[in-house]
C-alpha cells in the first residue's frame, strides 16, 4: 500500500539525529575523561593550546628569531603555531583510540567513525578557540592588526582542519593493524613541524626549496591563512586545488581503511 514504507528523507533524518546524539555523548565522555570535573575542567580544551602558542610566541619574540620578512613576529607565530596545533594533534588522538572504547562498541549505534569524530571535533574546537581568543586579545591590545580578508582565514582554517581529519582517520585505522604506526607518528610529527610552513615564509626560500616544501599540503594552508591575515604585505605561494585533491585522496584512503577495520573490531 502507498505510504506503508517510511520515506527515505525521514529515515535519513532519523539516522542523522541518532548519530548526532551518539557523537554528542561520546564528546562529553571524552571531555570528562580527558579534563575531569575539577579545577577549570573543560576550559583546558583551549587553555592548553593557548599556553603552547603563547610560549612559542614569547620564545620567538625574545630570541628575535627571523622568519624572512618584516611581518610582526607575534602575528607570524600565532598564525604559524596555531595552524600546526590544528592538524598535528589530531592523528595522536585517533591512534589507538578504539581499544579504550571497545566496551562502547556493544551499542549498535556506536561506530568506529563516531569515536574518531568525537575526538577530532574536540581537538579542532580546542585549537580553533585558542586561535580565536589569542587573535582577538592581541588585536584588542594593538599588537597585531585585524585580518585583511577574514574569508581567506576561515577557508584556510577549514582546509587545514580537513587535512588533519583525513590524516587522523587514516592513522587511527592503520594503528589498529600495527602498533608501529604509533611509534612512527610521534617522531614524524616533530620532523614535519619545521617543514609545515609555521616558522618560515615560502617566498623567503630558494626556488628549489620552495618546490620541495610545497609538496606538503599543510604549507599551502598556512600560506593562504597568512595571506588572509597580512594581505598585500605578504606574498603567498599556494595551490588550494592541489591541497584539496591531496585531502580528498587522503580522506578516501582513511575511510576505506576505517571500513576495513570496522569489520574486524570485536567489542569486549
Amino acid at each position: 500500500m502507498e505510504g506503508s514504507s517510511p520515506k527515505p528523507q525521514s529515515s535519513l533524518r532519523a539516522s542523522w539525529a541518532i548519530q548526532r546524539r551518539v557523537i554528542g555523548a561520546l564528546l562529553m565522555r571524552e571531555v570528562l575523561t580527558r579534563y575531569g570535573r575539577h579545577n577549570i575542567g573543560f576550559l583546558w580544551l583551549f587553555v592548553e593550546p593557548m599556553m603552547f602558542t603563547l610560549g612559542v610566541t614569547a620564545l620567538w619574540t625574545l630570541a628575535g628569531i627571523g622568519h624572512g620578512s618584516n611581518l610582526p613576529i607575534v602575528a607570524f607565530a600565532i598564525t604559524g603555531y596555531s595552524s600546526v596545533l590544528l592538524w598535528r594533534n589530531m592523528p595522536s588522538r585517533c591512534i589507538g583510540a578504539i581499544g579504550p572504547n571497545l566496551a562502547l562498541m556493544y551499542h549498535r549505534h556506536v561506530k568506529v567513525m563516531d569515536i574518531f569524530a568525537a575526538r577530532l571535533l574536540l581537538e579542532a574546537a580546542g585549537a580553533t578557540i585558542s586561535f580565536t581568543v589569542l587573535s582577538l586579545f592581541f588585536i584588542a591590545i594593538g599588537w597585531i592588526s585585524p585580518p585583511e580578508d577574514i574569508g581567506k582565514v576561515l577557508f584556510a582554517w577549514f582546509m587545514l582542519a580537513w587535512f588533519g581529519f583525513s590524516l587522523a582517520i587514516l592513522m587511527g585505522a592503520l594503528s589498529e593493524q600495527s602498533e608501529i604506526v604509533d611509534k612512527i607518528w610521534h617522531p614524524a610529527s616533530y620532523l614535519l613541524f619545521p617543514l609545515s610552513g609555521a616558522a618560515f615564509m615560502v617566498d623567503a626560500l630558494p626556488s628549489v626549496a620552495q618546490q620541495f616544501v610545497l609538496i606538503l599540503p599543510m604549507v599551502h594552508g598556512v600560506e593562504l591563512l597568512r595571506e588572509g591575515y597580512f594581505g598585500s604585505t605578504f606574498k603567498a605561494h599556494y595551490d588550494i586545488g592541489y591541497m584539496a585533491v591531496f585531502c580528498a585522496c587522503l580522506s578516501l584512503l582513511g575511510m576505506a581503511k576505517m571500513r576495513e577495520i570496522s569489520r574486524t573490531v570485536m567489542p569486549e
